[in-house]
């Protein structure tokens, strides 16, 4: 655990911040989910009352603006964050698949997408794709 948060606390220092107690504690907490997480879950794994809500979510959204978290929307019009760390190796803009029944989000190896005669259409060239997949996780699909 001292290693995390020591590489955690090297995040920060080489965006220019404070390794505060709050950002520390937020970013172990999405380090040891190691998938995305909504503002209600990151709260649900803090300590409890050691956080306020505005509080946690200004920090979310400071982070993901340096480029500390990735925050996404699934098309569940909810926000999830997902810590980009070298623990993990976090490939940018991997895809995710959202389950239909529980709502859990999994992390998915990188996908490439191709058409079948292989050309790339000029509307596509240079796009930036982010695939969701819908789905259902291991846990459901086997209960």
């Amino acid at each position: 655990m001292l290693q995390v948060e020591n590489e955690i606390r090297e995040i920060l220092r080489s965006k220019g911040l404070r390794a505060t107690l709050p950002r520390v504690e937020v970013l172990v907490v999405l380090h040891e989910r190691a998938a995305p997480m909504t503002h209600e879950q990151i709260m649900s794994e803090l300590p409890a009352g050691s956080r306020d809500k505005a509080t946690v979510w200004r920090l979310l959204s400071h982070l993901s603006e340096l480029d500390i978290l990735r925050r996404m929307d699934l098309g569940d019009r909810v926000w999830r964050y997902e810590l980009l760390d070298s623990c993990r190796r976090v490939e940018d803009y991997h895809s995710h698949l959202l389950c239909e029944d529980c709502g859990s989000v999994s992390c998915l190896p990188y996908l490439e997408v191709r058409t079948r005669d292989g050309n790339i259409p000029a509307a596509l060239q240079g796009a930036d794709f982010r695939i969701r997949v819908m789905g259902r996780c291991v846990d459901c699909a086997t209960s």
